[in-house]
Formats: structure tokens, sequence, C-alpha cells
């Protein structure tokens, strides 16, 4: 067997084609790829400041990579990064590390903000006090700062490293849920509103799965950490995904397939719960959210109370 392209022995097997790939046709292949999504969804404009939530794992040292990369020299194109430290013990300081290596060698701007300093816990010291999912108050908080900070440095899109499998994950969950409201917020850029408080989310890696971005991060050489974090196997989302791979192993595209056909009805989605989505801000902070009090908030006035 080799390559689809040359005769080079093949290095990875593409899961929804069955196409075989060396490794310099499979980094072409990957990079291009996110071009095409990026283009194909107009996720970055000729004006766009982007920033890229970056954690030191593979996704979005990944993202981080292709658009270092479609800047180049383009002084106009302005992009940096930022890091959310939660203070997850043995775990978020070894990531960090990775992540400010790699904006180093790349001469990226790396912008760190922290649990601690802003909610005066540490994600470990937040679950010793309250009795709650740890991925339920660990990504709210981590959305809220990622926002926040993203926009008070000026950026007008923030690129995360949610790949198709983290789509399918979670257009799945919702549906079980039958929480279309939130699926509606899907997409490979994020929300149902538009509002100058909130910076648009957006998915370069949409349409790549974590097979691929794995390899791609591995063939690259870049120094990333594979492991997951301490709290990820506790929750719904960690059977959803078993579930799913369960069902890609056996039925291969079967994720490509739920991302793929759910982009088809997403327009509708969006329109439908158009109107009923209401945002107002937060009495107690100010950042925008649908209720009185964000969770956020909520979440901090529980741990001080």
């Amino acid at each position: 067997m080799t390559c689809k392209n040359c005769i080079g022995k093949p290095v990875i097997q593409l899961t929804n084609n069955n196409v075989k790939l060396c490794k310099n046709h499979f980094i072409k292949y990957f990079e291009k790829k996110v071009k095409k999504t990026i283009i194909k969804f107009n996720l970055i404009e000729k004006d766009d400041k982007t920033c890229v939530a970056i954690s030191g794992g593979k996704d979005s040292i990944a993202v981080l990579n292709v658009l270092s990369k479609i800047k180049g020299k383009d002084k106009k194109f302005r992009i940096e990064a930022i890091l959310i430290d939660e203070g997850i013990k043995d775990y978020r300081d070894k990531a960090m590390k990775d992540a400010a290596s790699f904006c180093e060698r790349n001469n990226i701007k790396l912008n760190i903000f922290s649990y601690k300093e802003e909610f005066g816990y540490t994600l470990d010291e937040i679950l010793k006090k309250l009795k709650i999912m740890p991925c339920s108050i660990c990504g709210t908080l981590r959305r809220y700062l990622l926002n926040k900070k993203a926009r008070e440095l000026g950026f007008t899109k923030l690129a995360t490293g949610h790949n198709m499998d983290d789509e399918a994950q979670s257009i799945l969950m919702n549906q079980l849920r039958n929480n279309m409201k939130v699926n509606a917020r899907l997409g490979p850029i994020n929300g149902i509103k538009k509002d100058s408080g909130f910076v648009k989310r957006i998915k370069p890696l949409y349409l790549m799965t974590e097979k691929e971005v794995a390899s791609y991060v591995f063939l690259k050489g870049f120094n990333v950490r594979f492991a997951e974090c301490p709290y990820s196997d506790v929750g719904y989302r960690s059977e959803v995904r078993d579930l799913l791979n369960n069902f890609e192993s056996k039925y291969h595209g079967t994720k490509d397939s739920i991302v793929n056909s759910f982009l088809e009805i997403l327009p509708m989605l969006k329109e439908k719960y158009k109107e009923e989505s209401s945002l107002k801000y937060c009495s107690l902070c100010g950042e925008p959210t649908s209720k009185e009090k964000c969770q956020a908030c909520v979440y901090v006035k529980k741990l001080t109370d």
C-alpha cells in the first residue's frame, strides 16, 4: 500500500473515505482543510483580530499553528493566544509550560489569566467547597473569562480547539436531553444573536476528527501532552463520547454524518430560537447573560456565602 498522492508509506487512513496518506501529504491535507473550513464558514474576516483559546493540548496547539501559518508575514493579521489557568494540580502547570514554549518559539503573544486571580479560588479549591459536577462549573467559569478577557483585549474573534468529535458529542447530548435551543448555539460560529458583549467564538477544526488532529500534532513533532484533564471522565459527556466512539469503530463516518446532517438544519434552528433568545446584562458583573445574574456570578456567590 502506498500514499494516494505518491509512492510514500502511508501513516494514516482517513476515516470517512478510507484514503491513505503519507506524512507530508497528510499535513498538507490537514492544513488545507482547516483553511477551507475558515473560508467556507467565513470564520475570519478581513479586519478581524483573532485570539486562540489555548490550553497546551493537541487541539488548541493545532489551531494556533495553522492560524499562525495563515498569518505569515501579514502584519495586518493580528493573532495572539489566551490561556486560562484553572488551578488543577499536576495538570495545568505542565500544560502551561508547553503552551508558553510553543508561543515563544513561534513569536506569539500569550495572555494568561487564572481562576485564583479572578474568582479567588482554584478549581481544585472550588470543588472542595461545592458539590457540583466539575465540567459544569469549570466550563461556565472558563467561557466567562475567555469572553471577558478577549473582549477587553480588543479581539473580535475567539478561536477554540473544538473538533468534529466534540461537536458530534454536543449535538447528541442536547438531542438526548431534548435541548434544541442549546443546539441552536452550536456550529462553526457559536451563538444565536449578535451582541457587543460577546466575542464570536469560532471553530477552525470543526470538520477535523480527533484522530486527525492528534495525528497532525504528532507528525509535526509538537511537544504537547495527550493526557486528559483528571476531571474529564466524570459526567454525561464521557458516556456519550464512549457511545460515539463505539459506533464510529463499527460504522465509519458516524461522527461526520451527525455533524454534516446537523449543519443542514442549523440555519432553521438559529432562526427558530432567535426571537426567544433575549440578552440582558448581569446585575453583579455587567457581563451579557440570559438571566438577571450570570451563572459565573451565581457560582462565585455560593463560594463566598
